[in-house]
């Protein structure tokens, strides 16, 4: 859920490792004439504050990142709602809850392909490489394919054993097999959600974000058309669920590919079948110092190879496919290095999501397989409001990303600290009206009776919106402050606060259920798991702000370093 937002911090990162002596750039020659070549390319690679206000930068970034980021949680949502209103009982959405919990943990644990990709192909473009641009483009989607057939291998092959581990031989023989239906129909899907992912991080590259969100609002609503013909209308259950949000992934996944092949059009004519020349850098962000260059102007000194482009009317197409080719150590290394910090950290937030779904699963104890679906299908329900308003926020930690890295990659750290200052009100802002939205539909009754008409488990979900709602601020801070922290590259720091929250939300799970005397009981260990998930983004936060504070830290918000 939150792996996607770590580009331009890796941007900055790159930019500062040398690699920029190896690149042809087909800007150099202007640039010479005003005797300052890397003011220009780097002012044209930020964002003007005298022609924008930061608030019109944090929402041009943030609404388009906000589609990219909210697919899956929207279709998975999607799913528990047609699943839930048609279900007899809440077998099938446990099923479906144990299902994509697993699946949750496992496609957003290696899914950091668009926050490695985007950087490295942005850099490579706006240097005038546009051959190393393609070369790594075509890398990420090579990656992309290899992971998301191995990951399918390994759910398929280990279903079972995976589904017992979260929960449902607890929740009984039926909800096994919903899950299984389930688990079985999305798996397929790993290469389409790895594929999503590297194209975004490609398109982003080329400064085009809207034709990612034209996509993925298609993919949802062919998604919520099979729903309703699968569900409701042939009566499949979570197996149409499965099978709905699985072809709609395929459909958003080669669509991206046909954007990119130069057989589509794209929105912005970046790329794509109707791509134009464009300017070499961020021109489109109106610093004033655009270079009116076509994009493929070094192609006739071999820049661009005839197994990356084609001729189309006379003009050559910029085209990224997937490629066999090995990169060199030199050039991965910064990928490699903060793609393992992500992951560290990724691995920890989603154990503890994996988790909590697994000790739901089993909170009926020895009382009934009813009473423990009814806890899993409302851990479910929350679980799933909670990643939809966690992706959100999400989209507020993308431009709080963008926008520190672009401060700090000017030396502005005055910049740096009044982004940070902006988008932590806005964020505020944010947390309240996700709460205030949430209140609302509590105190509607819609959000009880929209989910499922199961009343055992609609009494189990009751205390679990409570603490959802009184989450939200903080869910929003936490998130914000992700973002500005991985502007910043302090990716490493993240990684141990990650390791230092997890543990501590565990262990107070543990010391819930110990001083509050329960052995399992459903309702109470149900609501001791939430309590633990909002602990786990209370040390987030704690550790956030320490890090933000430092004086010697990227960040110092306070201004208290003088030197």
């Amino acid at each position: 859920m939150e792996f996607e937002n770590d580009s331009s911090s890796l941007q900055q990162a790159l930019l500062s490792d040398g690699s920029d002596e190896e690149c042809v750039t087909v800007v150099s020659e202007a640039n010479d004439n005003d005797g300052n070549s890397e003011q220009g390319d780097s002012t044209s690679m930020s964002l003007s504050n005298e022609e924008k206000s930061v608030g019109q930068q944090i929402f041009e970034i943030a609404i388009p990142a906000l589609a990219g980021l909210a697919i899956d949680p929207l279709m998975t949502l999607a799913d528990t709602v047609f699943v839930g209103r048609t279900a007899t009982n809440a077998d099938a959405l446990a099923g479906v809850g144990s299902a994509a919990a697993l699946l949750t943990f496992s496609f957003y644990l290696f899914n950091f392909l668009c926050t490695v990709t985007t950087p490295l192909v942005s850099q490579r473009r706006a240097s005038g490489d546009e051959k190393g641009a393609i070369e790594i483009g075509g890398q990420a989607l090579s990656f992309a394919i290899i992971l998301g057939v191995t990951l399918t291998t390994v759910l398929l092959t280990f279903s079972q054993p995976l589904l017992s581990f979260m929960g449902t031989s607890n929740t009984g023989p039926e909800a096994n097999k919903y899950a299984m239906d389930f688990l079985t129909g999305r798996a397929i899907a790993a290469p389409s959600v790895f594929l999503i992912s590297a194209s975004t991080g490609v398109l982003r590259g080329y400064l085009d974000t809207k034709s990612a969100f034209v996509v993925l609002l298609g993919a949802n609503l062919v998604n919520f058309l099979l729903d309703v013909i699968l569900i409701l209308g042939m009566d499949m259950g979570p197996k149409g669920a499965a099978i709905a949000t699985t072809t709609s992934e395929w459909i958003c996944a080669i669509s991206f590919l046909l954007i990119l092949a130069g057989k589509a059009p794209s929105v912005d004519g970046m790329l794509g079948s109707n791509q134009r020349n464009r300017r070499i850098g961020n021109s489109d962000m109106g610093d004033g110092n655009d270079l009116e260059e076509p994009l493929l102007a070094a192609s006739d000194q071999g820049s661009v190879t005839n197994q990356s482009a084609v001729n189309d009317s006379s003009e050559d197409l910029v085209t990224v496919l997937p490629t066999l080719q090995i990169p060199t150590w030199e050039a991965i290394q910064p990928l490699i290095v903060a793609s393992s910090s992500v992951f560290v950290r990724s691995f920890m937030l989603q154990i503890s999501i994996a988790g909590a779904a697994a000790i739901a699963a089993r909170s009926g104890g020895d009382i009934s397989s009813e009473a423990s679906s009814a806890s899993i299908a409302a851990h479910q329900i929350a679980l799933q409001l909670w990643l939809l308003c966690s992706f959100v926020c999400d989209a507020l930690a993308a431009a709080s990303q963008a926008l520190v890295a672009d401060a700090i990659g000017r030396e502005n750290q005055s910049d740096v600290r009044a982004v940070s200052k902006t988008i932590f009100a806005y964020s505020l802002g944010l947390g309240l009206l996700l709460a205030s939205a949430l209140v609302i539909g509590d105190l509607s009754g819609f959000l009880l009776n929209f989910f499922t008409t199961d009343e055992a488990t609609q009494v189990a979900l009751r205390p679990l919106l409570n603490v959802l709602i009184l989450a939200q601020p903080l869910n929003s801070f936490v998130f914000t402050a992700d973002g500005v922290l991985q502007g910043a590259s302090a990716f490493s720091y993240q990684a141990k606060s990650m390791v230092l929250s997890a543990s501590v939300a565990i262990g107070s799970f543990f010391a819930l259920q110990y001083f509050d005397g329960t052995d399992m009981v459903a309702s109470t260990t149900l609501i001791h798991v939430w309590y633990s998930l909002v602990i786990l983004q209370l040390m987030r936060g704690i550790t956030s702000v320490w890090k933000l504070l430092q004086v010697d830290g990227p960040v110092d918000l306070l201004a208290r370093n003088t030197v």
